[in-house]
This record gives structure tokens, sequence and C-alpha cells, in this order.
């Protein structure tokens, strides 16, 4: 009978100490809403502790201005970004699981009326200077971004396999703005063909190179919270191969675009131009392209990776070994990467142009110019 007293009397002594793991396993809850400040104290500098860096912080008294609490006023301690009185700003509201102690704290300044100015400057600029091909440029622009959001993101969250939804993703975007922007004619087909055997090439010495450095793929904080988020589901590797092809596609556009267009203006400016000439001419001008678009790639990565730059310049362990770090490695195979397919696209598009223009040889007429009207011949 004692033995049988002891047996239920377990599981009640227990019962506190099972719902003490419950709530400690119990996430906390978060809502992002949308405040302004109604009052904002002086900042104040401290030193964040055993760090020697110091921080600024501020008392906040801000309004909600949607959602569940709106109308409602809070005041916290805000150490992220200075805000005045006026301004609005997204407030996460962290409710404890425990205790249910209530936290504010400042998510992101309201940016997007900012966003949205420069948007609607691009665009008016677009259409003042670059007129219709302007527009359609633009255009291509939103089918590039319409691919990406609704196909490559789904296709990638949705378990496919990353690197040939990858593929497939940057090949439509290739096909798809080149014709929206330069229309259906074979010198946009040369350009085409010319992206597409680029991508192959290069997209084969990215595979090599992403495996052959060991690279996995986490390089920064999204890519963890990502491979959380989706327990674990999506090649971070490959997730790595895709992000270096897409980054691509912005260079060799320009490049191949170009080098079709000098071939066609070769061709048409003289019957005399045997194809070896026409050529050699295009890769002249191809040439000047390269020396002024790797620099300009360069500088661009180098803007972008600044902080990490200050970090190696600080390194204490060496360069070499700083320089061997994942997370430089990995922008340094991106820079490289995209270098090569720049160069490649060179040679690769005017050969292919040089051989499915060779019809247009001298009908730009007697001065060698024409519109960039093509004649039903031009057509695909």
């Amino acid at each position: 009978m004692r033995n049988l007293l002891f047996l239920f009397a377990i599981p009640v002594l227990a019962l506190p100490a099972f719902a003490a793991a419950q709530a400690q396993v119990t996430p906390d809850t978060q809502t992002i809403e949308l405040a302004q400040v109604t009052a904002a104290s002086a900042a104040t500098s401290t030193e964040i502790a055993g760090t020697g860096t110091q921080e600024e912080s501020q008392i906040l008294t801000a309004t909600v201005l949607d959602g569940a609490e709106k109308g409602q006023s809070v005041t916290f301690e805000n150490d992220y970004t200075q805000l005045k009185v006026g301004d609005t700003f997204y407030l996460r509201h962290t409710s404890n699981a425990l205790d249910g102690t209530d936290y504010y704290t400042v998510s992101d300044p309201y940016r997007l009326n900012i966003l949205e100015a420069l948007a609607v400057a691009f665009l008016v600029l677009v259409v003042v200077f670059g007129g219709l091909q302007g527009v359609r440029g633009f255009v291509s622009l939103l089918g590039s971004l319409v691919l990406i959001f609704y196909v490559l993101v789904p296709g990638i969250l949705g378990g496919y396999p990353v690197l040939w939804i990858t593929v497939g993703t940057t090949a439509l975007i290739i096909i798809v703005g080149s014709y929206i922007t330069h229309g259906f004619n074979k010198t946009t087909s040369a350009a085409v063909l010319g992206m597409l055997g680029t991508v192959l090439v290069t997209g084969a010495l990215a595979y090599w190179a992403v495996h052959a450095a060991q690279l996995s793929g986490y390089n920064s904080e999204e890519d963890v919270y990502l491979n959380f988020n989706t327990h674990g589901t999506i090649d971070l590797v490959a997730l790595l191969f895709g992000g270096i092809m897409i980054g691509l596609l912005g260079v060799l556009y320009d490049i191949a675009i170009g080098q079709a267009i000098a071939v066609e203006e070769l061709y048409r400016a003289g019957s005399h131009m045997t194809r070896a000439h026409v050529y050699r001419r295009a890769i002249r001008i191809g040439r000047e392209h390269i020396g002024a678009l790797v620099n300009t790639l360069a500088i661009a990565y180098v803007g972008a990776a600044l902080p990490l730059l200050l970090v190696v310049s600080s390194a204490t362990y060496g360069i070499a070994y700083t320089i061997n770090n994942e997370i430089f490695a990995t922008e340094l195979v991106r820079i490289l990467i995209g270098s090569i397919g720049l160069v490649l696209g060179v040679p690769i598009t005017t050969f292919i142009a040089t051989y499915t223009l060779e019809h247009l040889r001298g009908t730009g007429g007697a001065d060698g110019l024409h519109a960039h009207t093509h004649s039903a011949a031009d057509d695909v």
C-alpha cells in the first residue's frame, strides 16, 4: 500500500518541475508596430562593460500608431539609433513568457518614405533621359525581380535543388531581360547566347571554387538564422553558389550587349571587313570595356565590404590568417568569379556575334551609319 501511494505521489510532486520546464521552453512573444516619438531625452554616453566602447542611450516616449496597442504610450530606454521628437520608427514589443514582463526597443527607424522618394526619382530620370529604351529597361528590371521573388525564392524555400533552380532562374533573367530591353533581333540573340555560354563556363568554375575552398555558406548571421528557420533543409553551399551567379549577371549583361552591338556596327560600317577583322576590332573595344568594368566591380565590392577591410587592417593574427577566414575568403571568391566572368564574356560573346551577325556586312549605307532600326532579315 505504501508503495502504491508512493507511485501516485511521484506525478503530483513532479508537477511543479514539469510546469517550470514547460515555461522555460515557451518562447517570448514579439510584435512589431509602427510608433512615433513624442518625447526624447538628450543622449548620454556610457561605456559597455568590459569592452572599452562607448554607446549612446536616451529615454524615449512614443505613441503606437498601429496594431493591437494603437494609441498606447510607452516609455523605454533606447541604446540603438538615437531619435528625436516626431520621428517615426518600428517598435519591437517583447513579452517575457515566464513573468509577463514587457520590453520595448527600437527595431528600425521608418525609412520607407525615403525609399519611395528615391524610387520615384529614379523612375522619372529613366523616363526623361532614357526615353522608350529606358522604360523597357525598367520593365526588364521588374521582370527580373518578379523571377527572383516569385520563382527563385519560393523554389528554394519549397525544397527544390538550389543549384538547378538558380541556374534556371539565371537563364530566364538573361532571356527575358534582354529581349524586353533590346527587342527580338539577332543582335540581342547573339548577346543572349554569349551570356548563357559565359554563365555555363563561369558557373562550372564557381561550383569548383566554392567546393575546393571548402566554403560552408555560413558567412553571415542571416545564413545562421536561415538554417534554423528552415530546420537545415536548405543547402547553404548551393545557396552561396546561387548568390554568386545572380551577382554575376549585373556586369555580364552590360558587357555582352555592348560587344554584340559593337560587332553589329562594325559589320554595317564596312563590307570589306572579314569575320576575323571584325573579331579583332571588337575585342579591342572589349578590352577597354573590361578595364573600366573590372575596376568598377572591384571598387563596388570594396565599398560593400568596407567594415570587413577594417577588420583585416586591425587584425591581430596576421593578414594571411585573416584572408583565409571564411568570411573574407567568400568575398574574395565573389570578386574573382565576377571578374573572371566579366573577362570571359568579351571573347565568348564576340565570337558568337561574328558568326550570327555576318549577314549585316555593309548594310549601314555609304557613311557606315544607321539608326539602330532592324529590318525583317534581322529578326529572329
